[in-house]
């Protein structure tokens, strides 16, 4: 068995970085990744502009203005945000501007309105401010042909707001990755079929598509799959066809009908790992397909016990298609240290994860084991799982009270 951190470094190395890109409108870019940098082109600010509702007024006329020695200047104009200025300020002068408003020629300060009074188109300045006060100067945010965005990053609402006052009305991201996910065994049914004696719910296939889409990609939900080599080789074959990523469950253990192994050999992939010491989820299988037209699938063959499932989904999966979505850092999982509220135990062979709810306290973050069973089948107390803690190989027990690494899942 390889260890965690080998089999989760090794899935990195054997999953590619997207290639092509994908232009895209404005408002359907959120949650992409962009795929090219983004140079300005405009200054930013635009214009020199003000800061501050109050009067543009020249530094020279006003920098000994004190309350019992104001300085008289007569306003020649008012600049509303969104119109230009008509007149340059000249000695002895103000205009009356609004904060965004363009600063007119000849002023290069602005007066805030609350150190001034005004009696019809004479203004007294009650203090001198600080030269250049509250001008916002044209390019000193960010100059035209300047970068906006480096490439790899996640476009949220700060990146959309960025774009659009860039005029980019269409965005270069990376592809999607697609995942088909299909689910192997006799035994299961959808959740709309009666329950006969033996037969439990596929309840990997919804739970695998959604951190499928949680980490950025599209899932192509294939369905189940029954125990029979040319079944399951068929649905291998059409899930090659159309998808970047494979990810079935159950199958790949080492009882008599688990054929993923077998079949994906048949199907010349090239098996990098069968098993990990992780628990739960020891028998993970990772094959990587020969590229065919530049299309090169990876194929994650999970365990069919629901919380392995989702373990090993969360621990070396997700990783993998944050980085095949093009994302620049940040592909593996987050960590961070935790007190544990409760005793946490482990066999001492494997790394093991257990979960629970992690939380913010004046002190730093709590871990909350989540109550009842913890075996791979149980996937009752999943519901409200935000983190796993991380019992480390060779520890059998963390004693409540004490700092466990918890990796953070929601």
């Amino acid at each position: 068995m390889l260890s965690v951190a080998e089999a989760a470094a090794k899935i990195l190395d054997l999953t590619p970085l997207p290639t092509e890109v994908e232009p895209v409108p404005l408002d359907t870019a959120l949650g992409r990744i962009l795929a090219q940098a983004i140079p300005s082109p405009l200054d930013f600010p635009h214009w020199d502009n003000s800061a501050m509702d109050g009067y543009a007024v020249r530094y020279a006329d006003v920098q000994g203005a004190r309350a019992d020695q104001p300085r008289s200047l007569t306003v020649i104009e008012t600049i509303p945000a969104g119109r230009s200025p008509t007149r340059p300020v000249g000695p002895g002068q103000a205009a009356r501007i609004l904060t965004g408003s363009m600063l007119p020629a000849g002023a290069d300060t602005v007066v805030m309105q609350e150190v001034t009074q005004r009696s019809g188109d004479r203004v007294l300045v009650l203090a001198a401010p600080e030269p250049a006060q509250f001008v916002r100067h044209r390019g000193s945010y960010c100059r035209a042909g300047d970068p906006l965005m480096a490439p790899g990053l996640v476009i949220g609402g700060p990146e959309l707001a960025v774009l659009a006052s860039a005029q980019c009305s269409e965005v270069p991201v990376w592809p999607q990755p697609r995942v088909a996910i299909l689910s192997a065994g006799d035994e299961l049914v959808t959740p709309d079929r009666p329950l006969r004696p033996g037969q439990i719910v596929d309840s990997n296939q919804y739970a695998l598509a959604a951190l499928v889409r949680q980490a950025g990609a599209v899932p192509i939900p294939l369905g189940i799959v029954p125990d029979q080599p040319q079944a399951l080789s068929a649905a291998v074959q059409s899930a090659l066809a159309q998808a970047d990523v494979i990810v079935s469950s159950g199958g790949v253990s080492v009882g008599d009908y688990d054929y993923v192994d077998e079949i994906l050999a048949d199907l010349g992939a090239t098996l990098h790992m069968r098993s990990v010491a992780v628990k739960p989820g020891k028998p993970l299988t990772v094959a990587t397909f020969a590229a065919e037209s530049g299309h090169a699938p990876l194929y994650f063959g999970l365990p069919g016990n629901p919380v392995s499932a989702l373990v090993t989904f969360w621990r070396f999966v997700a990783p993998a298609l944050r980085k095949r979505s093009g994302r620049a850092a940040g592909w593996g999982p987050l960590f961070v240290p935790a007190v544990t509220h409760c005793d946490l135990k482990a066999g001492g062979q494997r790394e093991t994860y257990l979960w629970g709810r992690l939380e913010m306290a004046a002190d730093g973050y709590r871990f909350e084991l989540a109550g009842g069973g913890h075996n791979s089948g149980n996937l009752i107390n999943l519901a409200g799982t935000n983190a796993l803690a991380v019992v480390p190989v060779g520890t059998k027990l963390v004693s409540a009270g004490e700092t466990v690494q918890v990796m953070v899942v929601g």
